[in-house]
């Protein structure tokens, strides 16, 4: 595995598992969120985001997670494989009602500066809203959506117990190299199946 897409509802724990996944393989981590997002919840115009991806994308080794249809053709051209957490409803909601609350109470800051708050969580753009509203488009959609890429190995991880499995089977992360001078981190760019995961497709391109 060299070049992974992470999908999955929001909620899922794509960033979690795609943060993980790029750990242990020693491979840079890509966030779509944090090239999609400018400051103050704006979005950059569909066609700088298709070129901050392209460029992303480019590199020879890499983890992506996110779902952004605009440019699913992009990271799919270029994927060995693509991981979906396919994850119960019920687990799903939970997870961003929590993480929801969570940020929204302490104030964290995500992508550019951008806070969540609570009063967004009850809007029209509520992220509990859009997770509930595409859980179930997206167990629809993927698997039509994996059959147009017959060169692209998909693994479908149905459970946390399967994505640890899953983990677990690439190894422990790389030892991290110590450098003698450390400058402050800048911001975040954006196998076999384990614990029962389902796969299909050819094996992956190298």
């Amino acid at each position: 595995m060299r070049r992974v897409n992470v999908v999955g509802t929001s909620g899922s724990g794509k960033t979690t598992f795609g943060t993980e996944l790029a750990r242990r393989l020693d491979v840079p981590h890509v966030e779509l969120d944090a090239l999609s997002w400018e400051a103050n919840w704006v979005t950059v115009p569909t066609p700088v985001f298709r070129e901050r991806v392209s460029a992303a994308v480019a590199a020879d080794r890499w983890v992506v997670d996110g779902n952004y249809s605009a440019t699913r053709e992009l990271v799919w051209a270029r994927v060995d494989s693509v991981v979906w957490l396919d994850f119960p409803f019920a687990l799903v909601m939970w997870r961003v009602i929590v993480r929801t609350l969570r940020r929204g109470l302490r104030g964290e800051v995500l992508w550019s500066g951008n806070r969540e708050s609570l009063r967004m969580a009850i809007s029209r753009d509520s992220i509990i809203l859009w997770a509930l509203t595409t859980y179930h488009r997206r167990r629809r959609d993927y698997p039509r959506l994996f059959q147009a890429y017959p060169g692209v190995r998909f693994v479908r991880l149905q459970s946390p117990a399967q994505a640890r499995g899953f983990l677990d089977a690439i190894g422990p992360p790389a030892p991290a190299v110590e450098s003698p001078e450390r400058s402050p981190p800048g911001p975040r760019s954006a196998d076999s199946p384990a614990g029962g995961a389902t796969t299909s497709g050819a094996p992956g391109r190298q």
